[in-house]
């Protein structure tokens, strides 16, 4: 199968109908299946997409409500093409640009293709703003250059989208995950069209979560297989400098000073308790990690291609003897 499409869906029974003809109209030249992904809605979503699903429709109904990024990570998990492509359920991702990205993908030699909302029809002040200062921020703290880290609509390679690892609400840094994995990553310019049914999901109330998943991601992307780095290079010299006050202060004491109600002492104590928490955070965190890989048989590395080269020599000290 060439391509899987994959939309997660939650209250958007009045857009199935013109999702699933757009759908059908875009890829009519494409050999590809439809994932529907229902993550707990209250309405007839669920009605709707088995009234509109066709020979290649599947529909996985979750048991409740997960949130976008479970529900993507369970679609990518049953596609069975070569290519995989996400978009919202809302009708403001055009399924018409999936094959100029395939396209793309395929031409030039990408792993990931994500689309960028050339004219996005969204609020200014409550989307857009925030949005683009989140975007900033993103781009300059991971490294990644990309202009719309909030544009569901992106085709993958399987490879790389099996090999994600989306969980929580992470789906907003899938370029991100899919760099770390070893990816080649561009964007192009996509449609966006205005909601027109439902409601959005979206509000300025999740600023901190990705605030909190960005402190995440740049955890991971620098110090996932190696925390003690981390935690080693803040506390050995917060450990230093409260050992030496401890040192300093004791000294005092040692001459007859009344040191008890020195701030510095304060100050000494806290800094070697608090260095002592951070290295041995840094050993349990190595340890958690290391488990991670081991009791799962992974490999903090992956592999892109193995070639295997022929006997040359072999044959050519044959091909001398004979002659």
């Amino acid at each position: 199968m060439k391509l899987s499409v994959v939309i997660p869906v939650m209250n958007e029974e009045e857009n199935i109908p013109p999702l699933f003809d757009a759908v059908k109209e875009a890829l009519r030249d494409i050999d590809y299946e439809l994932i529907m992904v229902d993550d707990g809605s209250s309405d007839a979503t669920v009605q709707r997409m088995k009234e509109q699903a066709d020979e290649r429709t599947k529909i996985i109904v979750l048991n409740r409500n997960f949130g976008q990024t479970t529900a993507m990570a369970a679609g990518i998990e049953e596609a069975k093409g070569e290519l995989i492509a996400t978009l919202d359920g809302d009708l403001q991702n055009d399924p018409a640009d999936i094959p100029m990205m395939i396209e793309k993908l395929e031409k030039e030699g990408w792993d990931l293709v994500a689309g960028r909302r050339k004219k996005r029809q969204d609020g200014m002040f409550l989307r857009k703003i925030p949005s683009k200062i989140a975007n900033a921020i993103i781009r300059r703290s991971t490294g990644v250059y990309l202009h719309d880290y909030g544009c569901t609509l992106k085709v993958f390679k399987r490879d790389v989208a099996k090999n994600l690892g989306l969980y929580g609400e992470l789906h907003r840094f899938i370029p991100v995950l899919a760099k770390m994995y070893g990816a080649k990553i561009t964007e192009v310019d996509v449609r966006h069209h205005p909601r027109i049914h439902g409601e959005s999901k979206y509000g300025i109330g999740r600023t901190f979560r990705v605030i909190s998943d960005l402190l995440l991601m740049l955890f991971m992307q620098k110090y996932k297989t190696k925390p003690m780095h981390l935690f080693g290079t803040l506390g050995v010299p917060m450990l230093g400098i409260g050992l030496l006050i401890d040192a300093y202060m004791f000294v005092l004491k040692l001459f007859g000073e009344n040191i008890g109600q020195r701030p510095l002492l304060i100050l000494g104590v806290m800094l070697t308790l608090g260095g002592i928490q951070l290295i041995t955070t840094g050993f349990i965190a190595e340890l958690i990690m290391r488990t991670y890989f081991e009791s799962q048989n992974k490999k903090p590395y992956t592999v892109k291609e193995v070639y295997v080269g022929k006997a040359k020599a072999v044959d050519e000290e044959k091909d001398q003897a004979s002659t």
